[in-house]
């Protein structure tokens, strides 16, 4: 983990403990929902004030000096709600759950989805994590003027009771996309607080391919009914070909179990292609059972290997592009990598130099075939984080992306 986010946390768990308004009085407080097509339930979580706020990013301005930028540009407190509403999955209706924050300040303010990294807990999904300090932070980013929507994902928060299709494209979409027209129907019940329909789209790691997902699906859907204004895609996995690729190309491999997610996930999905015949025993028969929600990350890459010529089959490091056996696995990581398209709209990739886990060639790449599409480079742009590994480029490239943002809304303003 990045050094210096060790004690920015620490500031952040203190002050969450000592001042957060969160007592058995807002317990069950719950807003009205009636008559909409997504929104199912509301419930107040927590309450930040102002000062509370000030105060926070004033201490921690000493650790991440990009705060200080952000000290100006707090303009309230925010309540935090968990909401349910409605989206599809294969047809049939599922309810999912995720966190909004909206500033305690009458106005007419843009809506900033972001996207969380990868996660394998259920008790780590945005709705239900309150603790979870990297979470506090992007509600209390509510304050600067924006309403923060954080979707769960299928498989967490009210969803829990299935698996988590893993970066797989359509359901991410959908799911994100209900969540903001849900945003939209609780905003429409709240008095003295309206949506001025500008969309801001952020994210790291599996949020970062899921930002440029639905960023991409945005573009392509003339009849979204909130305008995008900017999205900002941090670390992600956008060519799941060229992931694989790298991996297979490696000896050793620090996250194995973003591996097997993947194909636990497909699996699912109706991948034809055998488990045994991509994964060597013992892993072969584990993955199906390890994906229940209850192992953390680090306890399923101990059910592993980082040796990746132990972790896979022969057959499979040698042909799983060329051989017909491994066809409807290419195929599935063709179908579910960010198709190709030119932005229309300003958009930023971070990607950590040091990034060991998603190798920033998939970035690259990416900026690469925007630009070779027609894109201006006055429209994306590439920042590498220097010397940033996959961890410690999680902070760094959100704060950025939230100051970014705040720039082009001011000037718009």
């Amino acid at each position: 983990m990045n050094k210096k986010l060790i004690p920015f946390l620490f500031y952040i768990s203190i002050f969450a403990f000592v001042f957060v308004s969160c007592d058995d009085s807002m317990d069950d407080v719950e807003t009205p929902v009636s008559g909409n097509e997504y929104l199912v339930d509301a419930e107040l979580q927590e309450v930040y004030s102002k000062t509370q706020i000030d105060l926070l990013i004033a201490i921690a301005s000493s650790q991440y000096p990009e705060l200080a930028e952000l000290s100006d540009l707090i303009q309230s407190g925010v309540e935090v709600y968990k909401i349910t509403y409605k989206t599809t999955f294969e047809g049939e209706t599922v309810n999912a759950s995720g966190v909004v924050a909206i500033p305690d300040v009458s106005g007419d303010y843009p809506v900033l989805s972001y996207q969380n990294g990868t996660n394998t807990l259920h008790s780590k999904a945005p709705s239900v994590d309150t603790s979870n300090d990297l979470f506090r932070i992007l509600k209390m980013m509510g304050s600067t003027g924006f309403i923060i929507s954080l979707p769960d994902y299928l498989g967490f928060g009210e969803a829990d009771d299935m698996f988590h299709p893993y970066l797989h494209r359509e359901s991410t979409v959908q799911t994100v996309t209900d969540m903001l027209k849900a945003v939209r129907e609780f905003i429409n019940d709240e008095e003295e607080i309206s949506l001025n329909n500008d969309l801001y789209l952020a994210g790291y790691s599996q949020g970062g391919w899921a930002t440029m997902q639905v960023q991409q699906a945005i573009e392509a859907d003339a009849g979204f009914d909130f305008d995008l204004q900017a999205s900002a895609c941090s670390a992600g996995p956008y060519n799941l070909v060229t992931l694989n690729e790298y991996v297979v190309g490696l000896e050793e491999y620090p996250m194995p179990y973003f591996l097997a997610y993947i194909f636990n996930s497909y699996l699912k999905l109706n991948l034809t292609t055998p488990i045994t015949s991509v994964f060597n025993a013992p892993y072969a028969d584990k993955i199906a059972t390890m994906f229940d929600g209850q192992s953390s990350g680090e306890e399923l890459n101990n059910e592993l290997t980082t040796t990746i010529a132990d972790l896979f089959t022969a057959d499979y490091l040698s042909g799983w592009n060329t051989e017909t056996t491994y066809a409807p696995v290419l195929d599935m990581l063709e179908e579910n990598s960010v198709p190709t398209f030119v932005p229309t709209v300003p958009t930023m990739l971070f990607h950590g130099t040091a990034d060991s886990y998603v190798p920033p060639i998939v970035a690259e790449e990416k900026y690469a075939e925007f630009i070779a599409g027609g894109a201006s480079p006055d429209m994306v742009f590439y920042v590498p984080l220097a010397g940033l590994d996959h961890t410690g480029g999680i902070l760094p490239a959100g704060l950025a992306s939230i100051i970014w943002f705040l720039e082009m809304e001011n000037v718009a303003m």
